[in-house]
């Protein structure tokens, strides 16, 4: 699988339905990035990403976005072949 990391915060009920769907998939670890611990981090991913909600999902070197494109990618079916190497 590819390396997939994920810009959270602790109290963020998408972040948890995007780690929730992801686990369902079958990945069995992600890198973490919590912006509410580390401004650096979310200025980072603003500037990765035009964004300022969280989550904000890479998967490899794509940007996916957050859980709403997240879940329309499982939706159309194409999930599953991002997911893999």
């Amino acid at each position: 699988m590819k390396s997939i990391i994920i810009y959270s915060k602790q109290t963020c009920p998408y972040c948890d339905m995007a780690k929730r769907l992801l686990k369902e998939k079958g990945v069995t670890s992600f890198q973490e990035i919590r912006i509410d611990l580390d401004d650096t981090m979310r200025d980072k991913m603003i500037k990765l990403t035009n964004r300022i909600t969280v989550p904000q999902i890479f998967i490899g070197d794509i940007h996916v976005g957050g859980f709403d494109d997240l879940s329309k990618l499982n939706r159309d079916g194409k999930l599953d072949a991002l997911l893999q190497d």
